[in-house]
């Protein structure tokens, strides 16, 4: 039996996971460039049904969302996230050797549910080791680094575009899988206890399910961060339409889409520091705000110019909402799973699950809703926006 690998530093801890929590934003995002031909290649119809190659990587991850986490509680995390990983590894291959659309979304299912374990396990480690205004600093963290990846990722998606074809990106996709979960096989010991763990059984799993459902504090800010995170993923499954051809961007998008994520990281890194110094229920509302009221102003704008504001006002209007998304989604996670760090395996489950299911309806609505300008999609994140703070504003307050 080999022996368990040492703890390792916060700073490598923290690399490592923005690096597993980022497969799931590599396998999308570096995908982006290469929709159109994807399209082309598997004989695809209508260019929207090219978004299904995005979206359909996040319903996959809805639906394994709430595998991971209960047996994350009752195995281990180590050993939940080499089972996810692994399942991504074959819906990477069954998407490379794809001959026709129908195989290539099976294989985007199967990398979404792999990818699941990921999101969900990496959360419940860091639950393992911090928690309230510690937990949403780290969190926080991660997320500035992790934002990197969407950033880099539709350039790097872009430049293997130069010198091979789409596959070259499901290569790519495979190699960083694979070494992620090295990674954590040979530097990070197991974060949960033997002693502390769960036996696996449907009535442990269920009672976990209903106390999630039913807190009052866990399952609005579950909510809360499904629907703005909906109008994000609209943002990702018709970035590529509205950047790289209603502006023409061209091979520039990568660099237009990657601005606006590092909006994302600036945010998540003063969220870090503000988190220290205020309530993040404080935080969220004037995020909330702040991004409802910029939309609506900027719809107003945006349909006296025929749904094409100048790209440079769009840009600005894109940057100031991810600045407050940034703000959003460390947060709202902090938020819900915070009272149940007793079981912190299978409401990160119950959240994720619920959260990313809301989030693919939504996302996939306005995404669908693209027609040639970016009224639905500002008018998607202030509606979203503005039920959001709704929910937020009616919640009890806690002590994190």
């Amino acid at each position: 039996m080999s022996a368990q690998p040492s703890s390792i530093s916060s700073k490598e801890f923290i690399a490592l996971m923005a690096m597993i929590m980022s497969l799931m934003a590599l396998a999308i995002d570096a995908m982006l460039p290469a929709l159109g031909a994807i399209g082309s290649s598997l004989n695809v119809l209508d260019p929207n049904d090219n978004q299904l190659v995005i979206s359909s990587i996040f319903l996959g991850m809805s639906m394994g969302l709430m595998l991971y986490g209960p047996i994350s509680d009752s195995f281990g995390r180590k050993k939940s996230i080499y089972l996810g990983v692994s399942i991504f590894l074959v819906g990477d291959l069954i998407s490379l050797f794809a001959q026709d659309f129908s195989l290539m979304i099976l294989g985007r299912l199967l990398q979404g549910f792999g990818a699941a374990a990921c999101r969900v396990v990496s959360i419940a480690m860091i639950r393992d080791k911090f928690s309230g205004k510690e937990m949403a600093s780290v969190m926080s963290l991660i997320m500035m680094t992790f934002i990197m990846v969407p950033a880099l990722a539709p350039s790097v998606g872009q430049l293997i575009l130069l010198f091979a074809p789409w596959q070259g990106i499901f290569v790519l996709l495979f190699v960083f899988a694979l070494c992620s979960m090295l990674w954590l096989h040979l530097r990070q010991s197991e974060t949960l206890a033997p002693e502390n763990r769960i036996p696996f059984s449907y009535n442990n799993v269920k009672s976990g399910v209903l106390e999630t459902l039913k807190h009052p504090v866990s399952l609005p800010y579950t909510l809360a961060g499904g629907i703005m995170f909906g109008s994000f993923i609209g943002y990702l499954s018709s970035s590529q339409q509205i950047l790289q051809i209603q502006y023409q961007t061209g091979e520039l998008f990568a660099l237009y889409f990657g601005a606006l994520a590092l909006a994302l990281g600036l945010a998540s890194f003063a969220n870090s520091k503000l988190v220290m110094k205020f309530a993040m229920e404080k935080l969220c509302t004037v995020a909330l705000s702040t991004l409802s009221l910029i939309s609506i102003l900027f719809f107003i704008y945006a349909q006296a110019q025929q749904g094409q504001p100048p790209l440079l006002a769009f840009m600005i209007y894109l940057g100031l909402t991810f600045f407050c998304f940034g703000i959003l989604f460390g947060n709202f996670n902090t938020l819900a799973v915070h009272p149940l760090g007793h079981i912190a395996g299978v409401a990160n489950s119950v959240i994720s699950t619920v959260s990313t299911f809301i989030s693919v309806l939504i996302g996939a609505l306005i995404g669908q809703l693209y027609d040639g300008t970016v009224l639905p999609l500002i008018l998607g994140f202030a509606g979203c926006g503005i039920l959001t703070l709704v929910i937020v504003v009616r919640i009890p307050k806690q002590h994190a």
